[in-house]
């Protein structure tokens, strides 16, 4: 059984949170857990807050234990970018761009 979660919007940008999913494919739960507990990246606390919803899901919608839960996917896809002005000299104005993530974490069994 696959279950998954998603968190949308989040803000950082898209390629350093595929750093920080690339690190927990295939591990068990709990050791997936640890590793985000320890790492020093931003999006590593939303990361583990999705891979805790997702696993909450497996546990109260299916019935699986989480003993036996495996990350089978994680992704972080590019949401859309929030724009933003900047005032500079000489009245120009320089573009501030504020990327947004959306971070989708499947659980499932060891044998799936």
């Amino acid at each position: 059984m696959r279950v998954s979660a998603t968190a949308k919007y989040l803000r950082g940008s898209t390629r350093k949170a595929r750093l920080v999913v690339q690190a927990i494919k295939g591990r068990p739960v709990e050791e997936a857990a640890a590793v985000l507990r320890f790492m020093p990246q931003h999006a590593a606390r939303d990361v583990a807050r999705v891979l805790k919803s997702a696993t909450a899901n497996a546990e109260n919608n299916l019935n699986l234990p989480a003993d036996d839960l495996v990350v089978l996917d994680a992704r972080a896809d590019e949401g859309p970018t929030i724009k933003r002005w900047r005032p500079r000299a000489q009245g120009r104005a320089f573009p501030i761009h504020k990327p947004q993530t959306h971070i989708t974490v499947t659980v499932g069994n060891r044998e799936a």
